[in-house]
């Protein structure tokens, strides 16, 4: 497979590597630098623009021809689908969209993508060899029809995003706890993994650990009580937080009924006041 890679961003730049680990024939092309003259050589084309970008990109490589008609498009965005590309549908034989379910946070760092999701669709020849290329990266490619990709990047961003936000506000927790704050991160990233893990391997709600699975309210109102102390926005978003687990921990049941009702009383007293 000889592959295209249109834009060094953090996407575009942890791709390129993953395939030229897979041994695979890479080229990566910074987008400030423009499309070059010819790209018949290339079997796969990914465009790792901005949202915004992927419809000019696409009417461009239809606009000058630059493609093989036996090759396929693809862009990476993950709240579009693949008719971002129609433009150059005409032009190749295929496109689509495949979209890493990975955090990418860096141009010098880019995470594993073992086992990482990847979320194909569009046209037949598009989807077959985007496949081909997830696979041989190390990511699972996937496809569900009736996807909503905006609801799908909502639940990406959710997850991801939060899980960082929550991380900053572990690190002041810590920081106040009289751990120093360059070391809170080697604290909360294995803990992080091993959530992770739990949910890959144990899923939802079973994943779920803590105070609130065991309905223990008095821890829940003692941690709220020194959080509350530090300032209110931390002991907001645990109380966010506590609010979001108690479904998953009444389903699983480790408690009586009657524990998990005390757990929401202590929650509501303390976002009350």
């Amino acid at each position: 497979m000889n592959v295209f890679i249109f834009g060094a961003g953090k996407v575009g730049v942890a791709l390129h590597r993953a395939a030229r680990r897979a041994r695979l024939r890479c080229t990566l092309r910074a987008a400030r630098a423009g499309l070059p003259d010819d790209l018949s050589g290339y079997e796969l084309v990914i465009v790792a623009v901005r949202d915004g970008g992927i419809a000019a990109v696409a009417a461009e490589l239809a606009a000058r021809r630059l493609l093989s008609r036996s090759a396929v498009v693809v862009h990476v965005a993950g709240a579009q689908s693949a008719e971002a590309l129609a433009a150059a549908r005409g032009a190749c034989a295929g496109v689509a969209q495949l979209h890493p379910m990975i955090a990418f946070a860096d141009l010098a760092f880019a995470p594993s993508l073992q086992g990482g999701h990847a979320h194909v669709q569009g046209d037949p020849a598009a989807v077959k060899v985007a496949r081909r290329f997830a696979a041989a990266v190390g990511l699972r490619p996937r496809t569900f029809p009736a996807l909503d990709p905006v609801l799908y990047h909502a639940a990406a961003g959710l997850v991801a995003n939060g899980a960082a936000a929550l991380a900053a506000a572990g690190t002041e927790v810590l920081e106040r706890a009289g751990v120093p704050r360059e070391k809170a991160p080697l604290l909360l990233g294995p803990l992080l993994c091993s959530v992770a893990e739990n949910v890959e391997a144990l899923g939802l709600p079973g994943a779920l650990t803590g105070p609130v699975r065991r309905g223990d309210a008095a821890a829940v109102d003692r941690h709220l009580t020194m959080l509350a102390r530090l300032g209110p926005h931390l002991a907001g978003l645990y109380a966010a937080m506590a609010d979001a687990q108690l479904p998953l921990a009444r389903a699983l049941g480790d408690a009586p009924a009657a524990a998990f009702d005390a757990v929401a009383d202590v929650v509501g007293r303390h976002a009350r006041g």
